[in-house]
């Protein structure tokens, strides 16, 4: 079974991501991209469906977790450590960024395992099980001669081939490739796996010294650039390292998380696909990414904006793939049981083509922010911002599905028609600084209008509340966003009177629910026509914590905050959801929606 989400590390390239697990086990690890059929998917089953372990030799109860394990500095390289009767071992597992340390942006995708002898002599253990397109199907596997007389290991299937180079003796047995070597202090045995095209050439043998110190390199530049030194500064770091591994770097688009199906509720049916560019977390990830000195992240973004919207503003799909793919059909996996037996596993995501209104003031007031930053003026980010705000003025009045992509019957959400006023709230304040006719006052008006529907059809005086949808009684946590988005001033009592409803009826155990859903156990739909219940949402916990700082209750909004940052794990990574009753995380992982609010929040209490 797979481990608990929690002992679950995150490595990457910035084109697709592996998780390795504290017992030094590869249980998920997609190829080429995020989004690319996993050859590793003993996350959502079982070892039979594809995991590489490497660690000490196994005593007779199995695999141990490493004693301890961290990354380097403020970098993506991870080291675990073993303290066995026969000594410690570190192992460091990173996967070098494309042209680090080799000076190709095209160069294969590889993952490098460095087994490093601390003390002693141990004795360790590869157990390679490679099953392509999720498992499902067993490559064929045979030796090849490499460069100086040195075999390499080649797995292919279909169009994927596998590269597996190591100075370790390597051998077959019950479809996996094993290896068995040992390492006294100072000596190091490296293992990497490449990916290429079937039909390509060899890749280059890899030098996993050199790999390794542009890796680090890499991110030392990176994180340099971090202009936040407040007194959180390991977790924004470390938030901020995560959002940058959730990049594809060749196009600039940012998925939401790296994994699929991992489960909102254990057991549940709530398991979706999140391996694509949401339009509304990569707009929130770059205003974080803004806030901390990162431009050139935004200046991708919007290239990638402009070419997965083209000319067809008025068909917006809240998501798109990582190349701006529109197409992202959802379809099931029968032959994977599910993390902890959580059916179905999902890829594909079928709420690409709902109607979610808000994405336009999520993606207008990142191109405002990028603005007010110091990105340069762009007559195409121009154009495309008038052709949203034509459509959105003739459509915001509609009944959409939401930012919590309900499947369920569409209504008036309250948090929709908020973003649709910023979208024509960052509009004229962005025309009003350009020499140039413009539709100002039109926008303007717009504005007003719809900042009268909220207030008159969202808002229940009687209990001094905003409400989920219009003509509810009913609460949301993205209500939370009224004061952060600037639709009205934190001191007004109306959103007093909404943080303190929020605490009342959506919170559990001090975290806060996105919207009521059974929590009883039955197949009853919830509002969002789902069965079954879910974690507290760690993105609209700190949205709490951050309007609490906003309305001045400041000692309160950094008692939530840290306990926020209690639910990291060792790594300092968040899923999507927490699990009050069990105390673990939920949802996908790790998870950008989740990592966003924890750098603004400690932006706005620093």
């Amino acid at each position: 079974m797979a481990a608990l989400i929690e002992d679950y590390a995150l490595i990457g390239d910035m084109q697709t991501a592996a998780l390795v697990a504290r017992d030094g086990s590869v249980d998920w690890f997609c190829l080429p991209r995020f989004d690319s059929p996993a050859v590793f998917a003993g996350l959502l089953g079982g070892e039979e469906h594809g995991f590489w372990r490497l660690a000490p030799v196994a005593g007779a109860l199995g695999p141990t977790p490493a004693t301890r394990r961290r990354y380097r500095g403020e970098s993506l390289v991870l080291e675990s450590e073993w303290d066995t009767p026969e000594g410690t071992v570190r192992l460091i597992d990173f996967m070098p960024p494309r042209d680090a340390g080799r000076g190709r942006p095209d160069a294969a995708p590889t993952l490098v395992r460095i087994v490093e002898g601390v003390s002693g002599r141990v004795r360790m253990s590869s157990a390679l099980r490679m099953r392509f397109s999720y498992g499902r199907i067993v490559p064929w596997v045979q030796r090849e001669q490499g460069p100086g007389g040195r075999d390499r290991v080649v797995a292919v299937a279909g169009p994927d081939a596998l590269w597996l180079d190591t100075d370790a003796d390597t051998y077959g047995s019950d479809l996996t490739t094993h290896a068995a070597f040992s390492v006294a202090a100072g000596e190091r045995v490296a293992l990497a796996l490449s990916w290429q095209p079937s039909h390509g050439d060899a890749p280059p043998r890899p030098d996993p010294a050199a790999l390794l110190a542009g890796t680090e390199s890499f991110w030392a530049r990176w994180t340099g650039q971090c202009t936040y030194l407040g007194p959180y500064r390991e977790a924004v770091v470390r938030s901020l390292i995560t959002l940058k591994a959730l990049t594809y770097a060749p196009t600039g688009g940012i998925v939401a998380a790296p994994t699929t199906s991992l489960p909102e509720e254990i057991g549940g049916v709530r398991n979706w696909d999140y391996r694509y560019t949401w339009l509304r977390d990569a707009a929130i990830t770059l205003s974080s990414l803004l806030r901390t000195g990162y431009r050139e992240e935004a200046r991708a973004w919007r290239e990638w904006l402009l070419r997965a919207v083209a000319g067809d503003a008025q068909n917006l799909q809240i998501m798109y793939g990582v190349a701006g793919e529109r197409e992202l059909a959802e379809s099931e996996l029968p032959w994977l049981p599910g993390y902890e037996k959580s059916g179905p596993v999902r890829i594909g995501n079928g709420a690409a083509h709902q109607l979610q209104l808000d994405v336009y003031g999520e993606v207008v007031d990142a191109l405002w922010l990028g603005q007010t930053s110091g990105l340069s003026r762009d007559d195409s980010t121009h154009i495309l911002q008038m052709k949203l705000m034509n459509h959105l003025e003739s459509h915001w009045r509609e009944p959409d599905e939401g930012i919590w992509e309900v499947r369920g019957p569409r209504r008036h959400f309250v948090h929709s028609k908020v973003m649709a006023w910023v979208a024509a709230d960052r509009t004229v304040r962005r025309l009003s600084r350009l020499p140039l006719e413009s539709p100002v006052r039109r926008w303007r008006a717009l504005r007003d209008e719809i900042h009268r529907d909220v207030c008159a059809h969202g808002y229940d005086p009687d209990r001094n509340t905003f409400t989920q949808y219009y003509g509810s009684r009913e609460l949301d946590a993205s209500l939370l966003l009224i004061p952060q988005m600037g639709f009205l001033p934190p001191d007004d009592p109306r959103v007093v009177g909404t943080v303190e409803a929020v605490q009342r009826e959506l919170c559990d155990d001090g975290f806060v629910r996105r919207y009521p859903v059974p929590d009883d156990g039955s197949d009853t739909l919830g509002g969002d026509g789902l069965p079954g219940g879910e974690g507290v949402f760690l993105a609209c916990s700190f949205w709490l914590a951050h309007d609490l700082a906003l309305i001045g209750r400041t000692d309160e909004a950094r008692k939530l905050f840290e306990r926020l940052l209690a639910l990291r794990t060792d790594l300092g990574l968040l899923a999507e959801e927490w699990d009050t009753r069990r105390g673990r995380l939920v949802g996908n992982f790790p998870q950008a929606f989740s990592h966003v609010p924890l750098i603004d929040t400690a932006l706005r209490l620093s």
